[in-house]
């Protein structure tokens, strides 16, 4: 009894720490906020994982109780924002057939992949880890916050009804064409089961509203049909794979026809169709580097298309589909796009604010500002500069990742040890025993 009493007291003490967890400040770095300009010998006062205060250091008062954290020289924005990866291995549909919006990447996500530190050593606190693109609807898709986690669960981002978040995974063009199992053979057969699909669902929805509380009068539960009226309800995004610009134009022509929100993904020709994607009111996150090896489809990628969408007043975001770009190198990419163009404002918006919108989470992330989640990064100078390092990574007000910890380190420039998801485990970091106890 005594054991289980103490074991009691001892939670919560734990719990009523964290509920008044010593304000910090950090001063004296250049801040990045994104929604506004940058702040020189600036201030960002964080307790229990918010943000209280964004300012001036020199002209924001503090109480006598913040711990002071001199960041001199540094440059803090906002946690990089991945709207599209791969991190973790997680895997959705099978080769049975070419929707199944009923499987989850939550079932199949190892957080040991030690692809995890890495992307929070490139800086990245949120993510969007997706499913396949070889199936016109592959799964549900997963955002995570890249905290410390020992099981998929310590990374769920969970919306204020509940439920966990994420969107959907769909594509077209011709990585689902191969015409076997029911896979389309040609573009206008994959639009068709599409099309087909969402009719389905409509009227699954409808027989649901029919039967009301009846329960002798509901359809079998159809798990399919039921994320697909999730979608349909707007309580789902569509995050969808597509390169050339008539495959663009399909998608936008069936999220209207369907009335669902959708977020386009790669857009290799989204600068031929710029007008069409901004009078739709469709996002769009690009990559600065996609196909390796060569993909037809994606031969007419060109680094201009931020600024060709940006200009013509689309929304832009960008991502890794790590490992197509190592999350690592994130920054690289809006470095990229500047050099062809767009704005610099732009660029470092779409690794942070415009990624959080197309992921529906920009309420609590993706800039510096009072209210919003504790998480940003520290770094040694300008974001676009190749010369520049991640040296901290903080989620939630919680220090996840340190470029002077020799741990971390190795994670961040590779090395024995960092691509073995065992590795930390069984003999890299001094007494492989003590380390297991904790896992």
């Amino acid at each position: 009894m005594l054991p289980r009493l103490l074991c009691g007291l001892a939670l919560i003490a734990a719990a009523q720490l964290h509920a008044h967890e010593t304000p910090v400040a950090f001063t004296g770095a250049t801040i990045i906020p994104i929604t506004g300009e940058p702040i020189e010998h600036g201030l960002l006062l964080v307790q229990d994982g918010k943000i209280t205060a964004v300012g001036d250091a020199r002209t924001v008062r503090l109480s006598s109780d913040v711990q002071l954290v001199d960041v001199t020289g540094k440059v803090i924005m906002p946690g990089l924002v991945d709207s599209h990866s791969h991190i973790g291995g997680g895997s959705g549909g099978d080769s049975s057939s070419p929707i199944q919006p009923e499987t989850r990447v939550l079932d199949s996500i190892n957080v040991r992949d030690p692809r995890f530190q890495k992307t929070r050593s490139g800086g990245i606190t949120t993510v969007n880890v997706m499913p396949g693109s070889g199936h016109l609807i592959s799964g549900q898709t997963l955002y995570l916050k890249l905290r410390e986690a020992r099981v998929i669960d310590d990374l769920l981002i969970t919306l204020p009804d509940g439920t966990i978040a994420g969107g959907l995974k769909m594509a077209n063009g011709t990585n689902s064409m191969n015409g076997k199992n029911g896979f389309p053979g040609t573009r206008a057969k994959s639009a068709a089961l599409v099309r087909e699909q969402f009719i389905k669902a409509r009227e699954y929805q409808e027989k649901l509203a029919r039967a009301g509380d009846d329960e002798s009068k509901r359809p079998e539960r159809n798990l399919a049909l039921e994320e697909l009226g999730e979608v349909l309800d707007g309580k789902r995004i569509v995050q969808h794979h597509t390169h050339r610009h008539d495959d663009i134009i399909t998608v936008l022509r069936l999220a209207k026809e369907f009335g669902f929100k959708v977020a386009l993904h790669h857009v290799s020709d989204g600068w031929k169709v710029a007008p069409e994607i901004a009078a739709a009111g469709v996002p769009c996150s690009i990559i600065a580097i996609d196909a390796p090896g060569g993909k037809l489809e994606a031969r007419d990628l060109s680094f201009k298309t931020g600024r060709v969408l940006e200009e013509a007043g689309v929304t832009v975001g960008m991502h890794t589909d790590d490992g197509v770009t190592d999350s690592r190198f994130f920054m690289r990419s809006a470095a990229l796009m500047v050099r062809a163009g767009m704005s610099r404002a732009g660029a470092l918006r779409s690794l942070t604010l415009a990624n959080a919108e197309i992921l529906g989470l920009e309420d609590r992330v993706g800039s510096l500002a009072p209210g919003k989640d504790a998480d940003f990064i520290i770094l040694s100078g300008d974001p676009l500069s190749v010369y520049t390092h991640v040296e901290q990574t903080w989620v939630e007000g919680r220090k996840v990742f340190d470029r002077a910890d020799d741990q971390d380190r190795l994670y961040a420039v590779g090395g024995p040890g960092a691509g073995d998801p065992q590795a930390a485990y069984l003999c890299c970091f001094g007494d492989s025993f003590a380390h297991l106890e904790h896992q």
